[in-house]
């Protein structure tokens, strides 16, 4: 099996594996999830056998529940070899103060997000989105509390455009807040919007890359075709957002991505994840495999090589540019 590897986080000294395990499946709230807290439980003891030391979730992920899982996974590991990343901003409650990133909110989760994740701090704490009804200096600034009194030991964000993360990095740098040190980006061999707008930024300002959804919700694995019907189950089945990358260009980078694939003898999900490796402003590629087969197979790109004519092959059929189009 794959050896892993690791690489600094951005500008940071804080080591990560080259594949972060996402925990979004690890839960109840979509048919397309795992559903099976024992085989989530499984999956995760795996990926840290294999070497990922990192693992990224959200409160709002199943209302709790992926956290819980991950905290269930995680009792009596050596806690100082795990990097533990969970996510704040979105609906925990029906109730007035019960999503976005006040001073209130964001004080509230993380004691939630401990508690489930059974750890007494957070390596790497996330805005999920931006607030626009909460000044940037108050979520700073409550965030710069947090990590001054290590409750957790660095901040990121996720999802937002190039402004408002250069605002925030601005008011950090001006204000002396703890400053973000990476972003989670929609990005991959399909959805490239980011290459306009987000990974600018943090190439010039040395933020840590940590993409979401690398596999366009399954359309890179190959499993969906352009005249066949959805299987029943499959994320696509049920989820709009998947099915929107239904589109012709996308098909194309498709095409191309399997041809590779059988040049290499490697699958279309190993080649697409070797895409984003090779690019150098990507850190770790959050994957989210329901199986350990799929986590083996995914962890296997790291042996796939791409040249300077194949990554061209890829890139070609899409032309990146902000705002992202559209899913229809």
């Amino acid at each position: 099996m794959t050896d892993m590897e690791y690489t600094r986080l951005g500008d940071t000294g804080l080591e990560v594996s080259r594949f972060c395990l996402g925990c979004m499946n690890f839960g109840s709230d979509q048919e397309w999830m795992m559903n099976d807290r024992e085989a989530s439980i499984d999956l995760i003891h795996r990926a840290l056998d294999l070497g990922i030391n990192f693992l990224d979730t959200a409160n709002v992920y199943s209302r709790g529940e992926s956290e819980e899982i991950v905290g269930e996974a995680i009792e009596g590991r050596n806690r100082d070899e795990l990097v533990i990343a969970t996510k704040v901003y979105g609906e925990m409650g029906d109730y007035p103060n019960g999503q976005g990133l006040s001073r209130k909110h964001i004080l509230d989760q993380v004691e939630g997000s401990l508690e489930r994740l059974g750890t007494e701090y957070i390596d790497l704490y996330q805005i999920h989105r931006w607030d626009e009804n909460t000044p940037i200096e108050e979520t700073l600034d409550a965030l710069s509390y947090l990590v001054d009194t290590g409750k957790m030991r660095y901040v990121g964000a996720s999802t937002m455009t190039a402004y408002q993360f250069t605002k925030a990095l601005y008011t950090s740098d001006v204000e002396g807040y703890e400053r973000f040190a990476c972003m989670q980006p929609e990005y991959n061999a399909v959805d490239r919007h980011e290459e306009a707008n987000l990974l600018p930024v943090c190439e010039g300002e040395g933020i840590g890359v940590i993409p979401w959804s690398p596999l366009a919700g399954g359309f890179l694995t190959g499993k969906y075709d352009r005249d066949g019907d959805v299987e029943e189950g499959l994320r696509a089945d049920s989820d709009e957002y998947t099915r929107g990358r239904f589109r012709e260009e996308n098909w194309q980078v498709l095409d191309e991505i399997r041809s590779i694939a059988d040049e290499k003898d490697a699958s279309p999900a190993q080649v697409s994840l070797a895409w984003l490796l090779h690019k150098p402003v990507v850190d770790s590629p959050i994957i989210g495999p329901r199986s350990v087969e799929h986590l083996e197979e995914n962890v296997a790109a790291l042996d796939v090589s791409l040249s300077p004519e194949e990554l061209e092959r890829i890139e070609a059929p899409k032309t990146p540019r902000w705002p992202a189009p559209e899913k229809d």
